[in-house]
């Protein structure tokens, strides 16, 4: 950093710690305690600053965290370096936090490190206020970076060696909604950025995944057969209580595209289980729904009670052990989703971007499709694209196969 600050591992004691909040998931209170703890066992003098959506939330019940020195809102938070100034401990936190209305400005980043790939956010905020989430009272409005912006950044990043971007943000289909352009015209853009291997979508909304852009990604040899699309519900009496924008109807329409149009695509489903008025009838329909439609995995929630949501006063109240045991229910389907949609891809040679990290003298990667593979550690794979045949599916539902050439 320009201020003179560097980058050390957590378990150094550093003089510094931020920690980024969420609230998307329950126990964020719990969590921060727990990090809080964590760090100042490694430096107890160590400056302790809180940022994120749980600090935009709930700012002075985290100012009463023992430890905790500074607390910034949504907007401060990009101005952290003016904060630092005096890091000495504070007998009381320090406080900066705004009305989530009066954050409207749109900052540009994406990650560092020693990864494969990276994280390129193109958008922030939502309007879309789902009656069970608490994202545009920590997130502000939607807003977005424009295409140019984006594209820059792109090539930036391609430069610095890296072969695969991620394209997230809070509502990512919802980009240009304030600018005027669109997220189709977005992709049309980074398709074009030379040296460019993998473009991936992290998460987009059924009713954003336009026809013309699973038909653009079904032509593209940049934008990877991979989308993650939240469902929430397959019930659509839920859906309408959840305030989403789409029923089981379009969201079907939307899977049986992306299958008709790339059959080895992979499909990953965000599912909510115990929303209030989910009855036993409702979570089968949901379970039903989702037994039958060709995707490859789920990511699966048990709702929780947020404060300020509209959801949080509504009557059909699940009991904790209906929600345990839903949950359950689908992370196992979930796992047969998975190794079905593996056990597709046995005898299929592909193209895998294998990662830095050695685990026990073995390395992992993705293809394109994201099917997660290994192979004995090599140094020399780090970063490179390799064709490798795919030939079983190990007990930790890794494939395992055999390493052909280096891809030009």
């Amino acid at each position: 950093m320009q201020a003179g600050y560097g980058k050390v591992p957590f378990e150094a004691g550093a003089d510094v710690y931020v920690i980024n909040t969420c609230s998307v998931t329950d126990h964020a209170d719990r969590k921060c305690k727990k990090i809080v703890r964590e760090a100042l066992r490694h430096n107890p003098n160590a400056f302790v600053a809180v940022i994120g959506c749980y600090a935009q939330l709930k700012p002075h019940e985290i100012a009463s965290i023992p430890g905790v020195d500074l607390v910034l809102g949504a907007a401060e938070k990009f101005n952290i370096e003016q904060y630092l100034t005096d890091t000495r401990k504070k007998e009381v936190a320090e406080v900066k936090d705004g009305k989530i209305k009066e954050v409207i400005e749109y900052h540009s980043s994406y990650s560092l490190g020693d990864r494969t790939r990276t994280f390129l956010k193109v958008q922030d905020g939502c309007d879309y206020f789902c009656s069970f989430c608490t994202i545009p009272l920590a997130r502000g409005s939607s807003r977005s970076d424009t295409i140019s912006n984006v594209v820059k950044q792109a090539e930036k990043i391609v430069r610095s060696g890296i072969k695969e971007i991620v394209l997230t943000g809070v509502n990512t289909g919802d980009f240009g909604a304030n600018t005027g352009e669109t997220f189709y015209e977005l992709l049309r853009a980074l398709e074009q950025v030379n040296g460019l291997e993998r473009l991936r979508i992290s998460s987009i909304e059924p009713n954003l995944l336009s026809n013309e852009i699973i038909d653009l990604a079904s032509q593209s040899s940049v934008i990877v057969p991979h989308f993650h699309i939240p469902l929430q519900s397959g019930n659509d009496e839920l859906l309408h209580s959840m305030r989403r924008k789409y029923d089981t109807v379009l969201y079907t329409s939307r899977i049986e595209r992306i299958k008709k149009q790339m059959p080895h695509a992979c499909i990953g489903v965000d599912v909510i289980v115990g929303f209030p008025g989910e009855t036993h009838e409702h979570f089968l329909s949901t379970y039903n729904y989702l037994n039958e439609l060709d995707i490859s995995y789920l990511h699966v929630f048990t709702y929780s009670e947020r404060a300020n949501t509209t959801a949080i006063k509504m009557k059909g109240k699940v009991k904790q052990n209906d929600r345990h045991e839903r949950n359950k229910m689908l992370t196992i389907l979930s796992d047969k989703k998975r190794r079905h949609f593996y056990e597709q891809q046995v005898g299929k040679t592909v193209k895998v971007l294998w990662e830095a990290e050695n685990d026990n003298d073995t390395m992992y990667g993705f293809t394109d499709n994201y099917v997660r593979v290994k192979t004995h550690y090599d140094p020399m794979l780090v970063n490179e694209i390799t064709e490798f045949e795919l030939t079983e599916i190990d007990a930790d539902m890794v494939m395992k196969g055999t390493l052909l050439a280096i891809c030009a």
